[in-house]
């Protein structure tokens, strides 16, 4: 099977990493802004790679970018300012020129929210790049890195 065609091993394919919700990323009923997600999956997913031993700044330097192209998120249950949060973040598909993660993001046990982001992989002109066979293994082998602090 080529590179292009590996299955995720489910076993590496998710970090999960910890945040606590700042005073700032809640609106006036002291609830956690619903669009702040979007940022804590971002949180999760620079987390995620940083494990992996790639960072944005490394593609950029390649003459890769990554942005969001498509994302969703659903909403199960407020959070607040100090509450400790976990995000998981889940690699669940490479595509040719394409990236898709899974997000769920945990109070203790309690479900917060889960989303979705595909990330297109372009150059500087913003036309579609495929990913190389070197960035796709980098992607598929599990984290590499320890955690930040």
């Amino acid at each position: 099977m080529s590179n292009a065609d590996a299955a995720i091993d489910p076993t590496k394919s998710t970090t999960t990493s910890t945040l606590r919700v700042r005073f700032c990323e809640t609106d006036l009923m002291g609830i956690v802004h619903h669009a702040t997600y979007l940022v804590y999956f971002e949180t999760g997913r620079v987390e995620w790679l940083r494990r992996r031993g790639i960072t944005y700044a490394d593609w950029t330097d390649r003459g890769m970018q990554v942005p969001v192209a498509t994302a969703e998120l659903q909403y199960r249950a407020p959070s607040r300012f100090d509450d400790l949060l976990a995000v998981e973040t889940t690699l669940m598909k490479v595509r040719s020129v394409s990236l898709d993660f899974r997000y769920r993001i945990l109070r203790e046990e309690t479900l917060i929210a889960t989303g979705f982001t595909r990330l297109a992989v372009i150059d500087a002109s913003s036309k579609l790049l495929r990913i190389s066979d070197e960035v796709r293994t980098s992607l598929l082998r599990g984290e590499t890195a320890p955690a930040r602090a």
